[in-house]
């Protein structure tokens, strides 16, 4: 079968099983089973493929058409315009936990940071540790889960980014696999925090995605009252804690962290699209 054929069918029926932008999933998942970058995909239009290739490629096809997530299929996603190996056993890293990279860096920049090291609490797939280890190459990087798939995941791309030298993954419920020492400079977290209505309305393809690892019980708030209580004891003075939260917990997370007097200029920033996003405490 000629490509541009197979690509236009592939079209038509990823749109009519519901999936969004039908045209760019197509061509990613067709320049996948060639090889091919995205300006090659288009420039090979009349190629006709072997019959292995087609039948590699309805296998995975398939695969979408049930709204498994293209990037497990692929097994990749890009972030921070790095690539990331991914898997059924992390959560994709998504473009909303850029903007939580994006608002640290620039606070690092404007205030600095004492001197510490950094923690990454939830590791996954290690998008944020990798992205933290190449972007504050002065510091060593420690990074959390509970999930020991999730990390052997995050071994593999702290390997591949070649940032294993000062990147230190450990296995633990939150703050169970630190010791209550003050030293962190800096400690993020992207937690669960989506709640038990929500989970019942979300997409189909985030079905696939590890339940643990959206999940913040009834209210959503479960881990990061958990988080509240346990991350002031390993902070240093004037150390910064950045979160992502659910756009509509702004008033809930700042009343969890005002009630403990460790923490101080608490606030929260909005994303691009104007919701109200990122959460920011220092320590005392």
């Amino acid at each position: 079968m000629i490509l541009k054929q197979l690509y236009l069918e592939s079209v038509h029926r990823l749109a009519d099983a519901g999936v969004t932008e039908p045209e760019i999933e197509a061509a990613l998942l067709l320049g996948h089973v060639l090889g091919y970058s995205r300006s090659q995909f288009f420039l090979a239009q009349e190629q006709e493929l072997f019959p292995q290739q087609l039948s590699f490629y309805n296998t995975l096809l398939a695969r979408r058409l049930l709204r498994e997530p293209l990037a497990y299929i692929v097994g990749e996603q890009e972030f921070w315009s790095l690539p990331f190996k991914v898997s059924p056993k992390v959560l994709i890293p998504r473009p909303e936990t850029e903007e939580l990279l994006e608002k640290i860096l620039v606070s690092v920049r404007q205030n600095g940071l004492p001197p510490g090291p950094v923690l990454d609490l939830g590791v996954g797939s290690g998008a944020i540790t990798v992205v933290l280890a190449r972007e504050l190459a002065d510091r060593q990087v420690f990074g959390v889960d509970i999930s020991l798939e999730a990390l052997g995941v995050a071994r593999e791309n702290i390997g591949f980014h070649q940032v294993q030298p000062r990147v230190f993954l450990l296995n633990g419920n939150w703050l169970t696999a630190i010791e209550h020492k003050r030293r962190f400079a800096l400690v993020v977290s992207n937690p669960p925090y989506i709640d038990g209505p929500a989970m019942a309305t979300l997409q189909r393809e985030v079905a696939f995605e590890p339940h643990c690892a959206l999940s913040g019980g009834a209210d959503g708030l479960a881990d990061i009252r958990v988080l509240a209580a346990q991350i002031h004891p390993v902070m240093v003075a004037g150390g910064m804690f950045f979160m992502e939260i659910g756009a509509d917990q702004q008033e809930s997370v700042l009343k969890i962290f005002s009630s403990f007097s460790e923490y101080d200029r608490l606030q929260v920033h909005s994303d691009l699209a104007g919701l109200p996003r990122i959460f920011q405490a220092r320590r005392c």
